[in-house]
């Protein structure tokens, strides 16, 4: 499937029923069935899937957080005068979190009157829940905070690093978390004793990063191939080499998208190109061969059977790997 959707895709997801979703600058989230739904009054600035896996979760420079379906829109939550920049959602906790400025909003599916807002210092500029869907990280200037959800008044755990934290991932057993830092580099801590590790050395900014490989393995964009980090063991990437996987000095991996449980990553390039790669063997199966605008929007299924992206452009596609 190609398509041209006139508008920067922001996000690229499947739902549960494996159907590829986009999310785009115009404010509509276009499914793969072809149902189009008009989500915000402006431009889509974040997408997560619904804990529910139907659908998707859209946050926009309208201050309003959307769930769309094929059957329609619905405001779960709103902040006037704000813009919804990250959303993190966990199907195991049902709960939904999203940052609007400094604050962080904690909606639970199953209770639609519970609520719960954290104040940062600095504006929050990612969100992910820990594999369990209890805690949350917020990425800010000068580090991370760790929050309980569910808990109203508390003081957050704070993982300090000099720096503005842009981008978060959780290792699967909850171990290690890794910040993209607005620098050209990544920062991860070891939880359970805040242990600093510096992941340094790439080219240009890391916009993407994903575990797979049931969590032994760490794929990351800002380079001319998908940066491996290796996280088997206590001491995660500490005292080891990353490796670099489709290596092309014309062009920049800006995306990664992985199957978490197997050794499948895809990567989009700077240039329009997307990938696919089983690491085990290595051999790269190229999913869009054309050039074009860069890719802003990637994704796979679980089963590493099918990968979505988008660019800046509005140039959609879903292909099988």
């Amino acid at each position: 499937m190609h398509q041209s959707f006139d508008a920067y895709v922001t996000t690229a997801m499947f739902d549960s029923a494996g159907q590829a979703l986009f999310a785009l600058g115009d404010g509509t989230v276009r499914f793969e069935s072809g149902h189009s739904v008009e989500a915000h009054r402006g431009a889509v600035l974040a997408g997560a899937p619904h804990p529910c896996g139907e659908g998707m979760l859209t946050g926009g420079d309208d201050g309003r957080l959307v769930w769309s379906t094929v059957s329609g829109a619905r405001e779960l939550a709103a902040v006037p005068g704000r813009w919804i920049e990250a959303i993190a959602t966990s199907s195991l906790s049902g709960l939904i979190a999203f940052a609007a400025g400094r604050e962080v909003h904690v909606r639970d599916n199953a209770d639609p009157a519970f609520t719960r807002t954290f104040a940062h210092q600095k504006a929050v500029s990612d969100l992910a829940f820990d594999p369990k869907g209890r805690r949350l990280a917020a990425a800010t200037y000068g580090g991370c905070w760790l929050w309980y959800a569910r808990i109203a008044d508390q003081k957050p755990a704070i993982l300090k690093w000099a720096g503005s934290h842009v981008g978060l991932a959780w290792s699967p057993d909850g171990k290690f978390l890794i910040s993209a830092m607005q620098e050209n580099q990544l920062h991860g801590w070891r939880v359970a004793d805040e242990k600093n590790m510096r992941m340094g050395g790439y080219p240009a900014k890391v916009k993407a990063l994903v575990f797979l490989a049931k969590g032994a393995l760490m794929a990351t964009a800002g380079a001319s191939g998908a940066v491996i980090w290796p996280f088997a063991g206590s001491t995660g990437p500490m005292g080891k080499q990353a490796a670099e996987v489709g290596y092309d000095a014309a062009a920049l991996v800006v995306r990664v998208a992985a199957a978490p449980a197997t050794p499948w990553i895809c990567a989009g390039l700077d240039d329009g190109r997307v990938w696919a790669c089983d690491l085990t063997g290595q051999q790269i199966v190229p999913l869009k061969a054309e050039k074009g605008p860069p890719i802003t929007a990637l994704a796979m299924t679980p089963d590493a059977q099918r990968v979505a992206w988008g660019d800046e452009a509005g140039g959609a596609g879903v292909a099988q790997v």
